[in-house]
C-alpha cells in the first residue's frame, strides 16, 4: 500500500475574519478527469478570497475549504481525458468554478480554466491576471457589447479590474472615459484613458454625455448617477452589485450585474496579449503563502499594502 503525499494548504473550517486561515497538512489532491494537478508557485488574492473566508460568497462553499482561485505553476499530473496541457507545462489561470484550492503547494484545476503561461513574465506577475483581467475583457466585449468607436465610462480605473479595462478598451478602438481618485489620474491617462476625470473634485456627470455604456466597479451612488449619462439604448455593465431595475426601464437603458466566468480561450487571448507588450500587469504586494493572514488584512483595509494585485509566493 503506497502512502499519500501530503501538502500544506492555507484553509478555513469556519467562516470568518482573517484569523480564520490555518495552516494545514492535507493529502495530496489526485486530478480527476477534466482536471490537472498544478504545483502552485504563485497564488492570487482578490477581494472574492475574503467574501469566501467571511461567508458572503455568492456560491455555496461547503467547510473545511482551501482559499485562491487564481494561480501559476506547472502541471504536476493530468486526470484521465486531459489532452490540451501535459506535465511540466507552464500554466496560468482558476482552480474551478468555486474559486477556491489556490492557497496551497498544490492546487488541483478544471482544465477550462486554466492555459499556457505568458511566456515573458514571471509567476507571480501571472498568477496577478487571470479573474480581474477575464471580468474586464467580459464586461467590455460579452455584456457591454461594445465595438470600435464607441465610447465607454469605465468607473473605479485604477482598481485592478479597472486597469486592465482602460487597456483592452483603448485597444479595441474604444473612446475610453475613466473616474479615478486624484493621484492615480496621471497612471489611468498612461494605460489609455482619452479623458481621466478625479471623482474627488469633479462630477462624471458634468464630462461625460450620452456614452454607449458605463462599467461599474464602484457600485453605490457612483452606479445609481451613472443611468444620467448613457445615450438610450445603452448599458450599465456592473461586476459589483445588481443595478436597479426601475432606473434603468426609466432611462431606457440595460443594466445588468454578471459573474466572471474565466476560460482556456480568453486566457489564451490575454496571454497573448501580454507576450506581445500591448497589455501591462501591475503586482502590488508580495508575499509567502504563510502570510495569507496578513495578505486578507490587507484586503480588508485592516494592514497598508501596495497598489496593485496581492500575490502570493509558493515555495514548495
Amino acid at each position: 500500500m503506497t502512502m499519500r503525499q501530503t501538502m500544506t494548504a492555507y484553509r478555513v473550517h469556519a467562516f470568518g475574519p482573517p484569523q480564520a486561515i490555518v495552516p494545514e497538512k492535507i493529502e495530496r489532491p489526485m486530478p480527476a478527469a477534466g482536471e490537472v494537478l498544478v504545483k502552485v508557485k504563485a497564488a492570487g488574492v482578490g477581494p472574492w478570497d475574503g467574501w469566501i473566508r467571511s461567508g458572503h460568497s455568492a456560491l455555496p462553499q461547503p467547510l473545511p475549504l482551501t482559499l485562491g482561485s487564481d494561480l501559476s505553476g506547472t502541471v504536476e499530473a493530468v486526470g484521465p481525458d486531459v489532452t490540451h496541457v501535459v506535465r511540466g507545462d507552464a500554466v496560468y489561470g482558476v482552480t474551478n468554478q468555486r474559486f477556491v484550492g489556490a492557497y496551497a503547494e498544490y492546487a488541483i484545476a478544471a482544465t477550462g480554466m486554466i492555459a499556457r503561461k505568458p511566456a515573458t513574465i514571471s509567476d507571480i506577475e501571472a498568477a496577478s491576471i487571470p479573474v480581474i483581467a477575464v471580468t474586464a475583457r467580459q464586461a467590455l466585449f460579452d455584456h457591454a457589447k461594445l465595438d470600435a468607436g464607441q465610447t465607454v465610462l469605465i468607473h473605479g480605473a485604477a482598481g485592478n479590474v479597472g486597469a486592465y479595462a482602460v487597456q483592452f478598451a483603448r485597444k479595441a478602438g474604444l473612446t475610453v472615459i475613466a473616474t479615478a481618485s486624484g493621484g492615480d489620474v496621471e497612471m489611468v491617462g498612461k494605460l489609455g484613458a482619452d479623458t481621466v476625470i478625479d471623482f474627488r473634485s469633479q462630477r462624471f456627470e458634468d464630462l461625460s454625455h450620452e456614452v454607449d455604456a458605463v462599467i461599474d466597479l464602484v457600485g453605490g451612488q457612483t452606479q445609481t448617477r451613472s443611468f444620467a449619462v448613457l445615450k438610450r439604448g445603452g448599458r450599465l455593465v456592473s461586476a459589483v452589485s445588481q443595478p436597479d431595475q426601475e432606473l434603468a426601464k426609466a432611462h431606457s437603458v440595460e443594466a445588468l450585474f454578471f459573474l466572471v466566468e474565466v476560460t482556456t480561450a480568453q486566457l489564451a487571448d490575454i496571454a497573448a496579449m501580454v507576450e506581445s507588450g500591448a497589455l501591462v500587469t501591475q503586482v502590488g504586494t508580495v508575499l509567502p503563502l504563510s502570510e495569507a493572514i496578513a495578505a486578507h488584512e490587507m484586503l480588508e483595509g485592516t494592514r497598508p499594502h501596495a497598489k496593485g494585485k496581492i500575490v502570493l509566493s509558493v515555495t514548495a
